[in-house]
């Protein structure tokens, strides 16, 4: 008879935790896409230019899920590529929220508080890479 460490086979099994989920700038990544969606949503439904409106929804979610992507592959190589990914939807997005504060969709207020939270994700995303040894 083998040993399978019974302890452990008898214990309560423990929800696995997706390893992006404890990442800061993966949870900073979340809600700001939350936060450029709502602002979104309240463009849709009365703009002709629905094609940049959804181009911002996509752009913002691919943050969080670019960073998630590469947490999920097997290299530090990849997970460095993944977050530069990350960074280039993190500036597309603010690039289109620019354009909408000159066509004033958005007020003024609303893209300073997105800026600041973009500012301290990109932050995020350049010390997390920085700090990753390619192996």
């Amino acid at each position: 008879m083998t040993d399978i460490a019974p302890e452990k086979t008898l214990s309560t099994p423990q929800p696995y935790q997706l390893p992006y989920k404890d990442l800061i700038v993966w949870q900073k990544s979340i809600e700001f896409a939350c936060n450029v969606i709502d602002h979104a949503e309240n463009l849709a439904s009365n703009r002709k230019h629905y094609r940049l409106v959804e181009q911002l929804e996509a752009a913002a979610t691919s943050i969080p899920m670019n960073i998630a992507e590469g947490k999920g592959r097997y290299s530090t190589k990849e997970l460095k590529h993944f977050l530069m990914i990350a960074r280039g939807s993190l500036y597309e997005t603010m690039t289109l929220l620019e354009i909408f504060k000159q066509k004033s969709w958005i007020p003024e207020k609303d893209f300073l508080q997105l800026t600041q939270q973009a500012i301290e994700i990109s932050k995020l995303i350049t010390a997390f890479h920085r700090n990753l040894k390619v192996e």
